[in-house]
C-alpha cells in the first residue's frame, strides 16, 4: 500500500486551477508524482498547464472546465470523474475569491456568487470526495482559507467570514474523519503574490505590500501541513503575528485595526 508520506501515481483534483494557487498546488503535486485533474472555468491556461506537467514529470493531467460557484458542480464533477474511472485520492479546495468594499457597494449576485463558491461549493466538493475517501480508508483534503478568517474585516466583511467558514469546517473534519483515515489541513495564507487583488479590486495597501509572500512557498507549506495531518497552519512570521495579536485584542479593537489595515 501507498504510505501516507508518498503520494506517487496517486490522483489529486485541484480546484481553481487556472491561475495562482492552483497552478502552484499542481505544480508541487507533479513533481511528486502526483496525477491531476484540474478544474476551473478557464481550460486555455489549464491546457497549457497540463501540457508542461505531462512534459516536465510524466503524469497524468485531465483538465475539467467547469463553474465551480454553480450549486450541484461538486457532484456534477464528481459524476464526470467517476465515469472516466478515477478515483480521487487528494483535493485540493483551492478556487475562491475575494471582494473588496462596503457590502452595499456590492452587487448582491456577485456577492452571493462569491459565498457559493468559498463556502457551499467547497462543502459539496469535501462531501462528496471526502465519502469516497472515508469508504477506501484513506484520502487528503487541504481547504485554502485566509488569515482573514481569524477576524471581522471591514471592506472584506463577507470574504472575511467566508473564510472564517472554511477554517472552522477544516479544523473540525480534521477530528471527525481522522479515525477513518482521511486528513484534513487549513492553509489560512496573508496576502499572496498571486492576482487575489486584482479580482477582488483593491490596490496594495503599504501593510500588504510589506507582508506579500511568494505564492509557491505558501503553497509547499500547505502540503507539508496535509501529509503531516495538521489541523490548521498559517504561513509567514508577519501572518502568525496578526493571527496571535487578534486572538489577544478585543475584537472591536480587531475590527477597528483590520479597517485601518485594509484602506487605500
Amino acid at each position: 500500500m501507498t504510505s501516507n508520506r508518498d503520494w506517487t501515481g496517486q490522483w489529486a483534483l485541484v480546484t481553481g486551477a487556472s491561475s495562482g494557487f492552483g497552478v502552484d498546488f499542481a505544480t508541487l503535486l507533479a513533481e511528486q508524482g502526483v496525477n491531476l485533474v484540474l478544474a476551473a472555468r478557464r481550460t486555455e491556461p489549464m491546457e497549457a498547464l497540463a501540457a508542461e506537467l505531462r512534459s516536465r514529470h510524466g503524469v497524468q493531467v485531465r483538465v475539467e472546465g467547469i463553474d465551480l460557484a454553480r450549486a450541484g458542480a461538486g457532484v456534477a464533477l464528481k459524476a464526470r470523474l467517476d465515469a472516466q474511472g478515477l478515483a480521487i485520492d487528494i483535493l485540493i479546495n483551492n478556487a475562491g475569491y475575494g471582494l473588496y468594499g462596503p457590502l452595499l457597494s456590492q452587487p448582491l449576485d456577485r456577492t452571493l456568487d462569491m459565498l457559493q463558491l468559498n463556502t457551499a461549493s467547497l462543502t459539496e466538493l469535501t462531501h462528496v470526495f471526502g465519502t469516497a475517501m472515508a469508504a477506501r480508508g484513506r484520502g487528503h483534503i487541504l481547504l485554502v482559507a485566509s488569515i482573514g478568517g481569524y477576524q471581522a474585516t471591514p471592506t472584506y466583511a463577507a470574504y472575511a467570514a467566508s473564510k472564517a467558514y472554511v477554517l472552522l469546517f477544516g479544523e473540525a473534519l480534521n477530528a471527525e474523519l481522522a479515525p477513518q483515515g482521511v486528513k484534513v489541513s487549513v492553509l489560512s495564507p496573508g496576502i499572496t503574490a498571486t492576482n487575489f487583488l486584482a479580482v477582488s479590486g483593491q490596490r496594495p495597501t503599504l501593510y500588504q505590500r510589506l507582508l506579500m509572500m511568494k505564492s509557491r512557498p505558501v503553497a509547499a507549506l500547505g502540503l507539508r501541513a496535509l501529509k503531516a495531518g495538521t489541523p490548521s497552519v498559517v504561513p509567514g512570521l508577519g501572518n502568525k503575528l496578526t493571527v496571535w495579536s487578534a486572538r489577544l485584542a478585543p475584537r472591536r479593537l480587531q475590527t477597528w485595526m483590520a479597517a485601518r489595515l485594509m484602506a487605500n
